[in-house]
């Protein structure tokens, strides 16, 4: 006789299978550093882009690994400073705008460090 499809008899093989999931997953958060790790200031390695939404300029500054405490003050201080709308996406800011070299400004204003090109 013959048969179609997968024997799912095998539930040990399943289980062993979603631990060893589990494991590389945990694994990747830590060298990803996506487990929401503090870090300082000197140690980010900020990433600016620039995109285009519905035709109106948006500049993203990104991987703040802080606490959120911490990204909605410096979100308020580039706000008022640069006297534009923002937002916060996990750990992305979001600033209207091509402002990339005030951003840079106000942030080492503030006590971060940038490499200069």
């Amino acid at each position: 006789m013959f048969e179609m499809g997968a024997n799912l008899d095998g539930e040990v093989w399943e289980k062993q299978k979603i631990k060893e999931t589990k494991k590389s997953h945990k694994k990747s958060d830590v060298h990803s550093n996506t487990n929401n790790a503090k870090i300082n200031k000197n140690v980010h390695q900020l990433v600016f882009t620039f995109e285009k939404r519905r035709g109106k300029p948006v500049t993203l500054v990104g991987r703040f690994y802080i606490d959120e405490k911490e990204k909605k003050d410096l979100l308020k201080l580039l706000k008022s400073k640069l006297g534009c709308g923002g937002t916060l996406k996990d750990e992305w800011i979001e600033i209207q705008g091509d402002k990339k070299e005030k951003i840079i400004e106000v942030l080492e204003s503030n006590g971060w460090k940038f490499r200069k090109k």
